[in-house]
């Protein structure tokens, strides 16, 4: 039956798609995403994957999630608790209603709340007819059973038909609000360019949700939230592990370097090497390692060869990559160490998101061994601090490591594709035939050594993991000499300070009552935390570090300011304990949080709140 349909208009919504982990839920979520995108709307997302490895079907621990929040107004994280949620069986239901709005909308195949489903997902009664769910809008849908009638005259097998019913959910969820389905249909066409019979397939379906969404009682109500007025120019949605192999990409092109990436392959940070091997057009060189250490050693080999060398890894790998990186810091030879911090420690948390690898980034090498630490934010500006992270390593000589994490790998948001133009070229400082070239003879203002390229005639010099006469380079073992170059690598990186932004500050610049700091992938959260606060009235500005070694220069200044340093990470106090050492004459405050789950915002506010 017809009924006339009722639209509201949001500012922004949060949806969550949930199921199974063979359900789909990953490329129903992202397909949404990117179609909010082209409409015209910010988009953040955030994929939640299971941590057990092929948990038992149906069970609370193989669910899948994705969440997307989308708006006409700039859009900084995932959202808090979601609008609409489609829950494609009990145990979907149980993992995500806690993140439910009250009154909120509730989407679920009637299909799969069977005995044997609810009693893998541990209900005693099925919710959708114990009254439990009464706080909110639920919306009953035999997804499989229609999705199966779609498909009825086709000669798929019952298991493709019934893989098809994501597509069902996506096209009811598209009808809610508003948006087409010509983005998808096309994306099909290109995926199964090869099968127009799984292409059709799935466009068959996704129309029979759509359809069916427009022509029900339940779904008369549902919404509309305008395109966001953003700069204009060519976007893209980006994750956060595309952007840093994009920004590595440029960093290799401004330097005028072949890039070369050895690493071996861990989650989450799997997908910057899989990315990069795409790039051979753009003279990428990729090496999958047997293990953690071979990757980074083929890449400080493939450095002092003159290439642009980079090695992914996250944490647990990070750890296995420590002596290496010694060797790296020892030899003053350029590389970037990309990681994607995960929940642990060991294995631990591998699906799920943390900040607690920094310590070990900051100190977790054998002997005196200096490194700048830098941190992407957001998706996006994963590309601007890989490039940041390239032109460091390149210019100062030095392996660098880049710190993003889980949420920012697998999140995603608009991207505006810069001008290759407009980005910094980076300066190479390389030896040449008939230069008295010395391996550690350094520029007096950055104490930066030159780079000399095996094979030049007359460059012949010795480097590696035994200590070095300073300038000469033979080797040495006189303690002076030892004190020296441990001095001198340590001065290198604190000069690089002059190299660095200064730390901008949002909210009071002048000074207040409380500064929140932080840094990484929580900087969504805390902005959005912090901007709610002011506009509530409250006395509260945000210093969100990029930054880490070393710190800007104007730090120590701009924390003077404040009466109280609010700072916000997911461990337990680790960038905390690192400015207490830095900078311990101020008022800090910690505020962690140690789940595999980025803050909330409303967490946030009430933490601060209390304070």
């Amino acid at each position: 039956m017809s009924q006339e349909r009722v639209t509201i208009e949001k500012q922004n919504v949060v949806i969550r798609f949930s199921g199974d982990s063979g359900d789909g839920m990953q490329l129903t979520g992202q397909q949404f995403s990117d179609t909010a995108a082209i409409f015209g709307n910010d988009v953040s997302t955030f994929p939640d994957y299971p941590a057990e490895i092929r948990a038992p079907q149906g069970t609370v621990g193989g669910v899948s999630g994705f969440q997307v929040h989308i708006g006409e107004e700039h859009v900084t994280t995932p959202g808090d608790d979601a609008d609409v949620l489609v829950a494609m069986n009990p145990a979907a239901l149980k993992a995500n209603l806690r993140w439910v709005k009250k009154a909120g909308t509730i989407v679920v195949d009637t299909d799969a709340f069977n005995d044997k489903n609810l009693e893998k997902a541990g209900y005693s009664s099925n919710p959708l007819a114990d009254n439990s769910l009464s706080d909110y809008n639920v919306i009953p849908v035999d997804i499989t059973k229609m999705t199966i009638e779609a498909l009825k005259d086709t000669n798929l097998d019952q298991k493709t038909i019934v893989r098809s019913k994501n597509m069902f959910a996506l096209g009811l969820t598209y009808w809610m609000f508003e948006r087409s389905v010509k983005h998808t249909e096309e994306f099909f066409d290109s995926k199964f360019s090869n099968k127009p019979t799984i292409a059709n397939a799935n466009k068959t379906v996704l129309k029979a949700g759509y359809n069916y969404a427009a022509n029900v009682h339940a779904l008369a109500v549902h919404y509309n939230v305008k395109p966001a007025v953003i700069k204009k120019g060519k976007y893209r949605t980006i994750t956060g592990n595309k952007a840093t192999a994009w920004g590595l990409l440029a960093a290799a092109e401004k330097a005028g370097l072949p890039l070369f990436c050895g690493s071996y392959p861990i989650t989450p940070a799997t997908d910057i090497l899989q990315e990069l091997a795409l790039r051979r057009d753009l003279g990428a060189k990729t090496y999958q390692a047997e293990d953690e250490i071979a990757g980074i050693c083929t890449a400080i080999g493939a450095g002092y060869a003159g290439n642009f060398a980079v090695t992914t890894t996250s944490g647990p790998g990070l750890a296995l990559k420590s002596e290496a990186a010694g060797l790296a810091v020892m030899a003053e030879l350029p590389l970037v160490i990309v990681d994607v911090q995960r929940g642990g420690p060991s294995t631990g948390l591998p699906t799920k998101t943390e900040q607690s690898d920094l310590l070990q980034a900051l100190y977790g090498r054998n002997g005196e061994s200096p490194m700048p630490v830098i941190a992407a934010s957001t998706p996006a500006n994963c590309f601007d601090y890989a490039f940041a992270a390239g032109r460091i390593a390149v210019e100062h000589m030095t392996p660098v490591i880049l710190l993003t994490d889980g949420f920012l790998a697998n999140g995603a948001q608009p991207w505006l594709i810069p001008d290759m133009s407009e980005l910094p070229q980076i300066k190479v400082s390389i030896a040449k035939e008939g230069d008295n070239y010395k391996p550690y003879a350094r520029d007096p203002q950055t104490l930066v050594r030159t780079w000399a390229l095996p094979g030049t005639k007359g460059l012949e010099h010795r480097i590696g993991g035994l200590e070095k006469m300073d300038v000469v380079g033979t080797i040495s073992y006189v303690p002076e000499n030892h004190q020296v170059m441990t001095d001198l690598r340590e001065e290198k990186v604190k000069r690089i300070a002059m190299d660095i932004p200064n730390q901008e500050v949002f909210g009071n610049q002048a000074g207040g009552d409380i500064l929140v700091v932080g840094w990484g992938g929580t900087y969504g959260h805390l902005y959005s935390a912090v901007k709610e606060l002011r506009a509530e009235g409250k006395d509260v500005s945000l210093a969100h570090f990029n930054y880490i070694n070393p710190l800007p220069l104007n730090t120590k200044e701009v924390l003077s300011r404040y009466k109280k340093i609010v700072v916000c990470e997911l461990n337990l106090g680790q960038f905390a304990a690192y400015l207490k050492s830095k900078l311990p004459a101020y008022n800090y405050v910690q505020c962690n949080q140690v789940n595999g789950l980025p803050f909330t915002v409303a967490d946030l506010k009430e933490k601060i709140k209390q304070m």
